[in-house]
């Protein structure tokens, strides 16, 4: 049996954090495609980037996280960000495209996804991350929205430290929260 189970939210919230912190608890992650996508555009000199072509972007990064999610192992997966992050982006930006919906065909990942809240104390500026504050609480509501609309329940993740989180996640997962 496999389950996939999403973080999402506000950029910045600390989801990758969290995410090596299961990692290193033993658990399977997957890491978040778009950081990749920066990584490997930058390398080469694409333009593949958010802040050069954010709908080329978007797709790129729904692609890779379909061979992600295509490429699970058995058991538990965690996921830094997963394609619904370009789902609910296309939906907020005019519909998904009829190749997006079709590449996603019914491909499911857990019914609940965590999502990580706005925390300013905690939110910084990166390479990878070059947008603001508001546009990364923009991100999270937009997420909150319409992630019920794809037949997600949605939970946020409290705002406690990397391995207090973690043990909040591991009892949800196991169902003993």
């Amino acid at each position: 049996m496999r389950r996939r189970v999403v973080l999402s939210g506000c950029s910045g919230g600390g989801k990758s954090s969290l995410l090596e912190e299961l990692a290193r608890r033993g658990h399977a992650t997957c890491a978040e495609a778009g950081r990749d996508i920066v990584t490997a555009e930058e390398a080469r000199g694409g333009t593949v980037l958010p802040w050069l072509d954010l709908p080329a972007f978007v797709r790129a990064t729904l692609e890779l996280s379909v061979e992600r999610f295509d490429a699970a192992a058995p058991g538990v997966t965690f996921y830094d960000r997963s394609f619904l992050d370009a789902q609910v982006w296309f939906l907020s930006h005019g519909g998904l495209p009829g190749d997006c919906a079709e590449r996603i065909g019914d491909r499911r990942y857990d019914g609940t996804v965590y999502l990580v809240p706005p925390w300013r104390d905690i939110y910084r500026i990166d390479d990878a991350r070059r947008h603001g504050w508001d546009a990364a609480v923009a991100e999270f509501e937009a997420l909150h929205r319409l992630l019920p609309d794809l037949g997600y329940r949605t939970v946020e993740v409290p705002r406690l430290t990397i391995g207090a989180r973690a043990e909040w996640i591991e009892r949800q997962v196991a169902g003993t929260a």
